[in-house]
């Protein structure tokens, strides 16, 4: 069964991957359950296939179905021929890199929904997402040496920006388990919930950045994601010329002429309920 979006492209679920959406927001969950959601070639190529069917939605969100996010690759996809040795650069270039670059390159901001074990590429997936919304169940690995490979699916890229060198050393090494309340304390994922609320803090943090201009949505992501190639004298430019392209749109402009809100909803937000009376 399909839905149609705002665009011409039609949405359809798949043998390996279920597409929804709400309003603004698709889900794309990953359908293999009883693999632990590991990735095989044919749900690469659905998966794929969906994200490119997006474009029309203001907000995305990965997520898997049961108890697991992703456990990483089936390993039978890995396994040699007799006596014909495989080569796994070129699965890697075939599917991972593909998968990879085209969730970054997507303009909407991506939400992580993860609701279980995250291992080797799945985590990888996670990580290559704008937040990560976990499940304090959750827990994220770095397994690919405990099977006699390095890092793949950009972890190698991703894991020292988000935590350091040192502890992306140590994940990628020793393959440590790292539940979701430590990822969030040293930053590699966004936030850390009790799984009953996992829903409720996805759902809100979809419908928030739904409500936002997608413009702006598009060149700050853009702009915080190409950060780490620039230079202080680059970044200055680039803003300057995002703000001046977003200051002539209509989302700019409609939200300016907006009426302001009341003062104390203003106060009660920067300062909390117990300090409105501050002037």
């Amino acid at each position: 069964m399909g839905f149609r979006g705002s665009g011409a492209c039609v949405l359809k679920s798949s043998p390996t991957i279920v597409v929804s959406s709400a309003k603004a927001v698709a889900r794309v969950t990953f359908n293999r359950s009883d693999q632990l959601n590991r990735f095989n070639r044919q749900m690469h190529q659905e998966l794929r296939d969906a994200i490119q069917c997006l474009k029309e939605y203001k907000v995305i969100v990965l997520t898997g179905a049961g108890h697991s996010f992703c456990a990483g690759e089936e390993m039978s996809e890995l396994a040699c021929p007799e006596g014909s040795p495989l080569d796994l650069g070129n699965m890697v270039e075939a599917c991972w890199n593909p998968l990879i670059r085209q969730i970054a390159a997507l303009p909407q901001p991506v939400i992580a929904r993860v609701n279980g074990i995250a291992s080797g590429p799945g985590a990888n997936i996670a990580l290559a997402c704008d937040f990560v919304v976990a499940a304090r169940s959750a827990e994220f690995i770095q397994g690919s040496l405990a099977n006699g490979l390095s890092p793949y699916a950009g972890g190698s890229w991703t894991l020292p920006r988000l935590v350091g060198q040192a502890r992306a050393l140590g994940l990628a090494l020793t393959g440590e388990r790292v539940c979701a309340e430590q990822a969030a304390e040293w930053g590699l994922i966004w936030k850390a919930v009790d799984e009953k609320f996992l829903d409720f803090e996805v759902d809100a943090l979809a419908t928030k950045l739904a409500s936002l201009a997608p413009a702006a949505l598009s060149a700050t992501k853009a702009m915080i994601r190409s950060s780490w190639h620039r230079n202080l004298d680059d970044a200055l430019k680039a803003e300057g010329s995002a703000v001046r392209r977003l200051g002539f749109s209509l989302d700019f402009r409609s939200r300016l002429a907006a009426p302001p809100e009341p003062r104390a909803g203003r106060l009660a937000t920067v300062w909390g309920p117990d300090d409105n009376n501050r002037e």
